[in-house]
């Protein structure tokens, strides 16, 4: 793998020898890291990493764990291939520590702690943003790793509708259909969509005797409208439905499981202005995680739903020219519809926050946050952050960020009734979380680049099953990425260096890589785009013992585009050039070397 890795390195940092200009694409606004939309990227010591449209166009992503992949801090597994169930650890945390929110909601079951992200459809997302670090201060529980915020597509700024269209179909007949229309009326602007992903899929497990094919069908609609009055407030309301059907292996080899699925987001949200200096956003919504579970023959197993009711209450104040102060309030009700019989099947948690963005002497910024929750089920937690970030003259900036955070147990991890299986612990305490960090960005004529380090200590960690405190743990990491541009072409180097760390056993904690090298390379011609991304990961294991150990690997993937005009484009990706084979979970296959090819209409 070092015969790979170095030459990629070296090609990236070289770049900077002969770089033209880099134009500027990444958004000046990062919504989530402020919960406010207001703050501009350099004023930020929060560690983001933003995707749009443009992005997810270019690198001919099908699914939002395929665009996860690879980013910077991030770590994705998966128990074989489309709609299974998937894994994402920032930082080194917990896959149940990533907060994840569709256009400001809170989603994700009340069961398992995590979110479908296997589910959620790519044609209907205009924007994605992870934070990574401690985000409780802002959200409450389950964000110590981070949070990963979903933008559905929004109305366009044009009277004229704007059409998009794509259909295609590839490896694994697999297949894929969808479309949006987009535009605006007057004070109005709307955004409605519709697509399908098929596909016959590949044998999950890797037992001998199990070699079906597990399928997954997935049509999901999205429609997204508001109305901005002519005192500058405004309106909007959006759904998102993903419905399907998922084929998976059960515990017996030769056993076909089937699941159906719902996912679904609906939200509504109000914005005004009470004074020149004081704006206040209301917002209410609920998100819905639905499976139901066949056995082989076709009959009803189990039935498992998540409901998730949100509102929230913010409110911007602009104090000077150089301080903002944001305060607000969080109300959620998480509740349980299961076959299986849970001791408990409701839970509220009720938080309130505030948070301060100053600027002081010109090129020192400062943003501090602090959040009280009361929790049904645990009481109260007091959580807070502060970060500074200093920027130098000659391109260079220097920040520190502190945070505390913590999680709350999931109703599988409190009252799994089934001890066949282990039962779950009513005893169980929530995680707590304290996260240092400290870094370097540079923002040049020729490119950009961070390195950051972090150490997070983590109390009464929940890493195992039958669900367990198993006392401390210790995550240390570095991140560090570059980009540049060279004579049209745009490299990017990304490197995530990790040491999660039992403490009570000094075991490595299970299914995080503690290496991972990821570049990417495009270049547009006149009429031709062309990339590709390379993806190096070193072993990880798979059990808290660390006695399954899953072993490196290196990946490479083409791509390429045709524009035939303005309107009409022709693209084509290849994945797994080089054949691996390679697991990211013990047991379970992942992909071989597959392609799809699709073409797009955009007016």
């Amino acid at each position: 793998m070092k015969k790979i890795l170095f030459p990629t390195v070296l090609l990236a940092f070289s770049g900077t020898l002969h770089a033209e200009e880099l134009p500027e694409n990444l958004p000046e606004m990062v919504v989530t890291a402020t919960r406010s939309g207001s703050e501009a990227k350099n004023s930020l010591s929060t560690a983001a990493t933003i995707y749009t449209r443009a992005d997810i166009d270019r690198l001919q992503v099908r699914t939002l764990p395929e665009l996860l992949r690879g980013s910077t801090g991030v770590d994705v597994v998966q128990n074989g291939g489309y709609g299974q169930p998937t894994g994402v650890f920032i930082r080194g945390t917990n896959a149940d520590h990533v907060l994840v929110l569709i256009d400001g909601i809170k989603m994700g079951s009340v069961t398992t702690g995590t979110a479908a992200f296997e589910n959620i459809p790519m044609e209907n997302v205009e924007r994605v943003e992870i934070i990574r670090g401690s985000q409780s201060s802002l959200y409450g529980s389950e964000a110590i790793g981070g949070v990963i915020q979903i933008f559905t597509r929004k109305g366009g700024d044009s009277e004229t509708p704007k059409v998009t269209l794509d259909a295609g179909g590839g490896s694994y007949y697999t297949h894929r259909s969808a479309g949006t229309a987009s535009g605006k009326y007057k004070n109005a602007w709307y955004s409605v969509g519709a697509s399908h992903l098929g596909s016959d899929g590949f044998s999950a497990q890797v037992k001998p005797a199990d070699q079906d094919k597990d399928g997954y069908q997935n049509t999901a609609v999205n429609a997204r409208a508001g109305y901005k009055f002519d005192n500058n407030a405004d309106v909007e309301a959006s759904f998102m439905r993903a419905q399907g059907t998922n084929q998976f292996d059960g515990y017996n080899a030769q056993a076909e499981n089937n699941s159906d699925f719902v996912n679904q987001v609906i939200a509504l949200s109000g914005n005004m202005d009470f004074t020149k200096n004081w704006r206040s956003t209301v917002r209410l919504g609920q998100t819905n995680d639905e499976g139901r579970n066949f056995l082989p023959n076709g009959t009803f197993s189990s039935l498992f739903e998540s409901t998730r009711w949100n509102a929230s209450w913010l409110n911007q104040f602009n104090v000077a020219d150089n301080h903002q102060l944001i305060v607000g309030s969080d109300y959620r009700v998480d509740e349980v519809n299961s076959t299986t019989i849970y001791q408990q099947k409701s839970r509220y948690d009720a938080g309130v926050f505030g948070e301060l963005h100053s600027r002081l002497f010109d090129d020192h910024f400062v943003n501090a946050s602090v959040r009280w929750d009361n929790n049904e089920a645990f009481g109260d937690y007091f959580t807070g952050s502060v970060g500074w970030r200093f920027n130098w003259k000659h391109g260079i900036s220097v920040l520190a960020n502190f945070g505390n955070a913590f999680k709350a147990p999931t109703f599988n991890q409190l009252y799994w009734p089934d001890a066949g299986y282990g039962g779950g612990n009513p005893n169980l305490k929530p995680e707590e979380s304290k996260s240092y960090e400290a870094g370097l960005v540079g923002d040049h004529n020729w490119g950009q680049w961070e390195l950051r380090a972090y150490h997070i200590d983590v109390d009464n960690l929940i890493a195992s099953w039958p669900p367990q405190n198993i006392g401390k743990a210790q995550i240390e990491g570095i991140e560090a990425e570059i980009g540049t541009d060279i004579y049209g072409f745009r490299p990017k180097l990304t490197m995530n260096l990790l040491n999660p760390e039992n403490k009570l056993t000094g075991q490595r904690l299970p299914r995080r890589s503690n290496k991972t090298i990821a570049f990417d390379v495009s270049k547009s011609f006149t009429d031709v785009d062309v990339g590709a991304a390379v993806i190096a990961q070193g072993q990880r294991f798979d059990d808290v013992a660390n006695k399954t150990p899953v072993g490196g690997f290196v990946t490479v993937d083409l791509r390429s585009s045709y524009h035939f005009n303005k309107s009409w484009m022709l693209s084509a990706k290849l994945n797994n050039l080089l054949d691996k084979n390679y697991q990211t979970v013990s047991g379970y296959n992942t992909a071989d070397r597959n392609f799809f090819v699709s073409i797009h209409y955009n007016n």
